[in-house]
């Protein structure tokens, strides 16, 4: 019996809400962690959070829209913990140039198919390994701040883990809820929390840094294509649509580019929460699912207008269970990322050199660990090769 119109538009919303409360709940902190590296005040913090939601919700209606599938757009989670892990040193105005440049070489890459195709070509083990360099890093907090914590943060540890065996896709959510509880019941909040309105958004000048450029804006554009853009096109393939790659990428790289001014690094294709609205739990009809970029627009545009009060809550935790959330939160990318990097024998060790080297945190001519360890990774692969054919 086919479905009645009411009963479509009750499960497109449903589906967007969810993919909504995943995709901001499981990273914000992440968002903040970065922002707070590079030291972006409070309203530059709240700026940053709202214009990635704006540009989320302005390019996913776009997309949708103008290609008639649920081409649904996100933040580069592993851009956020690239800038919050070597980020550090970076003044403000140099961080939005990089995310300038990294939002230009995404419009570059959509332009000249060519250098598309030659990201495509980074060999998967050690684009996964530079993303698990730029994890481990991070999710090595949770420990010491459950020897901090423990009364805190053991809980959510517990709570995180239970999750993930009959409902993984809530895990993050859950947690960042008991953890603001759990702060709140504890009187554990900052004296100074909490302040509520509506979220006007902050220009900055963008400074362009050479070094800054390499170690973040480079980076931030490769894990990005590797991590987020490859992944998202993927799922929307899987989900039996062929995907506009190249047009894509010009309208999230033009996006990034328009909004990093306001704080916004990097939008680009979802992929975990894309998977939540591309299936017959959205709409049944393949056809119709492409309207979930009208509750997306709606959804992302009210959570723009409110991050100040979310930014202002969550900023407002302890340290110590600020790491711990967002060290959970990046369990399943970091697993992912070493599955994938140790999954071709042959390639294992130039993936184990990108890894090492990224998660080192080593800085050379002012340019950070994640670059490098591209290089370590590509250079011995490219050097094994050779070997090979000679």
């Amino acid at each position: 019996m086919p479905s009645s119109p009411h009963t479509g538009w009750f499960s497109l919303v449903s589906a967007t809400l969810t993919a909504v409360v995943v995709g901001f709940a499981s990273t914000i902190l992440l968002i903040m962690e970065a922002a707070r590296n590079v030291g972006a005040t409070p309203s530059q913090q709240a700026s940053w959070a709202a214009a990635l939601c704006f540009g989320m919700a302005i390019s996913s209606f776009i997309l949708s829209w103008r290609y008639r599938m649920p081409m649904v757009t996100a933040w580069s989670t592993p851009g956020a913990v690239l800038i919050a892990t070597s980020g550090g040193g970076i003044s403000y105005p140099d961080a939005l140039g990089a995310f300038v440049v990294a939002g230009l070489l995404m419009v570059v890459a959509g332009l000249i198919k060519p250098l598309e195709r030659a990201i495509e070509k980074i060999p998967a083990p050690i684009a996964a390994a530079m993303l698990a360099g730029v994890l481990l890093r991070y999710t090595l907090g949770v420990p010491g701040a459950a020897l901090a914590m423990p009364l805190a943060v053991l809980p959510l540890v517990i709570v995180f883990f239970g999750l993930r065996l009959s409902y993984p896709l809530y895990a993050v959510p859950v947690v960042v809820v008991a953890g603001v509880a759990i702060a709140g019941i504890s009187g554990s909040f900052a004296g100074e929390c909490c302040s509520f309105g509506i979220t006007a958004l902050e220009w900055t000048t963008p400074a362009f840094d050479i070094q800054t450029i390499l170690s973040v804006g480079v980076p931030l554009f490769l894990v990005t294509m590797a991590s987020q853009n490859l992944p998202g096109f993927a799922v929307l393939r899987a989900s039996g649509y062929q995907p506009p790659v190249q047009p894509a990428l010009i309208v999230t790289g033009a996006t990034s580019m328009a909004l990093a001014p306001f704080g916004s690094h990097a939008i680009n294709m979802a992929a975990i929460t894309a998977s939540i609205v591309t299936g017959p739990d959205c709409h049944p009809d393949p056809k119709k699912r492409w309207l979930v970029a009208w509750p997306y627009l709606v959804l992302y545009g009210l959570i723009g207008l409110m991050a100040a009060s979310f930014v202002a809550v969550l900023g407002a935790l302890p340290k110590e269970l600020i790491t711990a959330i967002a060290g959970l939160a990046l369990f399943s990318p970091l697993m992912g990322g070493i599955i994938t990097m140790m999954k071709e024998p042959r390639d294992i060790e130039s993936a184990l050199i990108t890894f090492l080297v990224t998660a080192s945190g080593l800085t050379i001519a002012g340019v950070g660990s994640a670059f490098w360890g591209l290089v370590a990774g590509l250079a011995l692969f490219g050097a094994r090769h050779l070997v090979k054919r000679s």
